[in-house]
């Protein structure tokens, strides 16, 4: 629950579909981006050791990965928790892990190298490629980059997830899920973020290019920026140090459901590794992948989306990058021009805000002032009927298109947001929980009478109403 990218569907603790590719901007994550940055200090490591150590001790994140990088040299680099909870098998620097929705950095690049190219443009029409689907004819490429399409988001359809995203498709069964859906509003009038237009977009690069996804990744990306440990996945396989996902539950971590990469393709379908993620980030600003008008472009941010790019910035530092998520896999990934630094955490399972993580990393590495959690325990225990009353769907006028699923976990609550991983709350005293967050902490008060509750954070405060 980190309203990240980047992905739900829980039906019970050991079978948890999960909805693919939500990008992880929402509330939790923005408030963690939001400490004023003074002046930086010289970098502590251990500090920053200290705080992926107890985040894992802690089981607030299982395991992970986090590079940092700066001018192409790498600053600090540290792997944390397992690979594989199984078998105990440690994470190391070489672990590979899914990384969602920042797959659209890589699909956009190839998109603005064919612009390059002459072979199609920001305004070409949907039409030209995919001319049954709605608004085609109206649709720009400009506009699926932008998510300005309004094209229905197929991720957006919980039936549909929840049964199938484990299951490959071809590219024509796609197009038909796609297809069937009735747009969200007419191309081009306003923005929200959307999958389908980034699936669409891989089919495009294959249609172009005459190749795979996987081949044009390889020669027109991966080859220039020399990413050795970047590639378009497949079925997940610990023998390759490609790591699982895991969500928490009473009795510990466990495996969560595996989305076949089929179904989100050029939106969703890498694997990577922190450190690759930083070259890729560093080679895209350093002009080895598009040009100066092309990144111009893609940087360039309209109701809060880039061109594959999204704001990522740093209290007044400007940063672009992207967060990705799918199963339980969640990656952060952020990239700083005036400093040339590169930034990237990729996590296969957490139970808090792995956004406030990333946020307390750059308060650590640019030296502000920073509390390092403690997580202590209140000792309260709900009663079983105060439990069962709190459980169910909530929605919130002050954040359109979010709900959050409350259900009963042993002795507290377990809560999952529209298309995040579940975590658990932890009880505070009669109707109030919080989650822990890395130097930001967040509170969710029940009303006694009515069927709401405030979620309260970083000085906000959103009520939320249980749905009938």
């Amino acid at each position: 629950m980190y309203f990240i990218t980047s992905n739900s569907c829980q039906n019970s603790v050991s079978h948890r579909p999960v909805r693919p590719l939500r990008v992880a901007l929402l509330l939790f994550g923005l408030l963690g981006l939001l400490a004023q940055p003074g002046h930086a200090q010289q970098f502590n490591p251990a500090r920053l050791d200290s705080l992926l150590s107890s985040l894992t001790a802690h089981d607030k994140l299982t395991s992970g990965s986090m590079a940092i990088t700066r001018g192409g040299q790498v600053m600090y680099a540290k792997a944390f928790g397992y690979q594989q909870v199984e078998t105990k098998t440690a994470a190391t620097a070489a672990t590979r892990y899914r990384i969602g929705s920042a797959t659209k950095m890589f699909t956009a690049v190839m998109i603005f190298q064919l612009i390059e190219e002459k072979k199609l443009a920001l305004t070409t029409s949907l039409s030209r490629f995919f001319p049954r689907l709605p608004n085609a004819k109206t649709i720009t490429v400009d506009q699926l980059l932008s998510h300005r399409s309004g094209l229905y988001n197929y991720t957006d359809d919980t039936a549909w997830v929840a049964g199938h995203t484990t299951m490959p498709r071809t590219s024509a069964q796609m197009l038909q899920l796609i297809g069937q859906g009735k747009p969200e509003f007419a191309p081009g009038t306003k923005a929200a973020y959307n999958n389908s237009g980034f699936l669409l977009l891989g089919y495009i690069v294959e249609q172009l290019t005459g190749q795979s996804y996987a081949q044009a990744l390889q020669r027109r990306i991966l080859n220039k920026a020399g990413l050795l440990s970047t590639f378009y996945g497949g079925k997940i396989n610990p023998g390759k140090q490609e790591a699982p996902s895991y969500f928490i539950s009473p009795t510990g971590w466990r495996r969560a459901s595996e989305t076949d990469l089929s179904v989100v393709g050029g939106a969703g379908a890498l694997a990577s590794t922190p450190a690759d993620l930083n070259r890729f980030l560093t080679a895209l600003f350093g002009g080895r992948l598009v040009s100066a008008a092309s990144l111009k472009a893609m940087r360039t941010v309209r109701d809060g989306y880039g061109r594959g790019l999204l704001p990522r910035s740093f209290g007044t530092r400007p940063g672009y990058g992207h967060t990705g998520g799918l199963d339980t896999f969640v990656t952060l990934s952020s990239y700083f021009p005036a400093e040339q630094l590169a930034v990237t955490l990729c996590s296969n399972g957490q139970n808090s805000a792995p956004q406030d993580a990333f946020s307390g990393a750059l308060s650590i590495y640019f030296g502000l002032p920073y509390r390092l959690p403690t997580f202590r325990g209140s000792g309260f225990v709900p009663a079983p009927a105060e439990l069962a009353r709190y459980v169910g769907t909530y929605a919130s006028a002050q954040m359109p298109g979010l709900k959050i699923t409350m259900t009963r976990s042993g002795t507290t609550l377990q809560t999952e947001a529209t298309g995040q991983a579940p975590a658990t709350l932890e009880p505070v005293s009669a109707g109030v929980f919080k989650f822990d967050q890395v130097g930001n902490d967040l509170r969710i008060e029940f009303d006694p009478a009515q069927p709401s509750f405030l979620l309260k954070q970083g000085g906000g405060s959103f009520l939320f109403t249980k749905e009938k």
